[in-house]
């Protein structure tokens, strides 16, 4: 079984992570619809629900093994919660933040972790 997971981070292309994918297919880089913030914890972003921003990201397929290593590495459900997104078209989850959990990290306005 594969799901499609959405990454908007670290995790992307290009980014400090993104060997954690290199058993994932790249599906496309896509928007979730504008309900969402991105917030800058520094090394990497916090998706939190309830703004009003679109987020920039990527789909992957991933096969169960790499799901349970990315809850691993995003460290869910402890900091982040894997959560479906909202997303046009697409069903897929991404790794969300609590509100609280982010604090009083700034808002990352173009919703794109790459062009902040």
């Amino acid at each position: 079984m594969t799901m499609l997971i959405f990454v908007y981070g670290s995790l992307r292309r290009g980014q400090q992570f993104h060997g954690e994918l290199q058993s994932a297919r790249y599906v496309a880089t896509v928007q979730t619809e504008a309900c969402y913030e991105l917030v800058d914890l520094g090394p990497y972003p916090a998706l939190i629900e309830g703004g009003a921003t679109a987020i920039t990201g990527e789909l992957y397929e991933v096969d169960r093994t790499l799901l349970a290593q990315l809850d691993a590495f995003e460290e869910a459900p402890e900091i982040y919660q894997r959560k479906p997104l909202r997303i046009a078209g697409v069903s897929a989850e991404g790794y969300v933040m609590a509100r609280s959990a982010a604090g009083r990290a700034p808002s990352i306005a173009s919703g794109d972790w790459c062009k902040r």
